[in-house]
């Protein structure tokens, strides 16, 4: 099992960054894909990014293509989701996932959520 728990969100106005941070507990944090998602108010919860065990591989929803880097630290047990040229329509709770396959829906373990609002 990994626990998965989010930080850095918060308020930013559009055309900003932010820096989602995901830290996971357990020794077999690099043994597993990870996943950011996100729900918006009245929405299903959608895919944003994932990134392989190894680092070597990324995957993006279209809407961030360009604009979101996933990126991990092995050594640090930690993930992260680079944020820039922020849009209204970015603003959502945002939620790590970890999952033994790479894919982008039905992860097996799921952080709380960081709530990022962006101000036009």
């Amino acid at each position: 099992q990994v626990q998965l728990v989010e930080s850095g969100g918060g308020l930013v106005q559009a055309g900003g960054s932010l820096r989602l941070s995901c830290a996971a507990s357990g020794r077999s944090f690099s043994s597993y894909h990870m996943g950011w998602f996100r729900q918006a108010p009245g929405k299903e919860r959608e895919f944003v990014a994932a990134i392989t065990y190894t680092g070597f591989t990324t995957a993006y929803a279209d809407s961030v293509k360009g604009r979101f880097t996933i990126s991990r630290d092995n050594a640090k047990n930690t993930v992260y989701l680079q944020m820039n040229i922020l849009k209204p329509e970015d603003t959502a709770v945002y939620y790590c996932a970890a999952d033994r396959i790479f894919k982008r829906s039905d992860y097996a373990y799921w952080g709380q959520g960081t709530q990022v609002t962006v101000s036009s």
